[in-house]
This record gives C-alpha cells, structure tokens and sequence, in this order.
C-alpha cells in the first residue's frame, strides 16, 4: 500500500486526483476531487468568491460538496489486493 502524499504536493491545475479527508463525523474518506481556482469557478458562471475555492467532491451520486482534504494518492498508487 503506498503511503498518501501531503496535500500541499497535489497537483492544482484541474486534474483529478484521488484524495483523503475526514468528514464531520469523523469517518475517513477516499474520494476523486479536483481543485478549482476562483478562476476556473467563475467560468462556469454564477456568483463565486474566494472563499469558494479549494477542492471539489461529489460525496454522494448528486452532490457536489468543496472538501478539506489531507493527502493524495498519484496516479497508479492504488491499493494492491495482491
């Protein structure tokens, strides 16, 4: 299993990476997330400000919900079921 790198390492220029973060209920979380500029929010239209950035999850089928992740896993650090 390879370790989660820290947050601050993550790539910010909108891909997707997969991310850990703790909910307010304390349960561990790993989830696809991508971290959105005011920038690239303010393109998709609709009233955004700074607070607004960070990153982005769907915690659910339907809802998109801004996290405050802790790490990340790179590309191909998947779990080995081996």
């Amino acid at each position: 299993m390879t370790n989660p790198q820290p947050i601050a390492t993550a790539p910010k220029d909108g891909r997707k990476v997969t991310v850990l973060w703790t909910d307010r209920d304390g349960q561990e979380n790993e989830s696809i997330a991508q971290y959105r500029s005011l920038d690239r929010l303010k393109t998709s239209g609709g009233e955004w400000d700074a607070s607004d950035e960070g990153w982005w999850a769907y915690v659910d089928g339907d809802t998109l919900k801004r996290i405050q992740p802790h790490g990340w896993k790179p590309p191909g650090a998947e779990d080995d079921d081996e």
